[in-house]
């Protein structure tokens, strides 16, 4: 449905991030990030405890690609 848009700032986007003006049937982001951390690192809550006498991140990552997004075909022959 069309629609008008007023004025419009945008300050930063992120790297995945989809700015939309009008119709659209479908939008697809797609992102991918690989984080490494030692023991106890992503603990949550109030009172998080760890016991840890050695913490050790193996870093070593031998595949060319550890996720692959292929684009959903959408069938109409534009890019998804």
């Amino acid at each position: 449905m069309p629609s008008i848009v007023g004025a419009v700032k945008i300050l930063s986007l992120g790297t995945s991030a989809v700015v939309q003006f009008g119709d659209c049937i479908q939008i697809n982001p797609s992102s991918t990030s690989k984080t490494y951390s030692g023991a106890g690192s992503f603990l949550t809550g109030d009172l998080p405890v760890t016991n840890n006498g050695i913490s050790a991140t193996n870093t070593n990552d031998p595949d060319v690609a550890d996720s692959n997004s292929t684009p959903v075909n959408t069938g109409t022959g534009g890019v998804a």
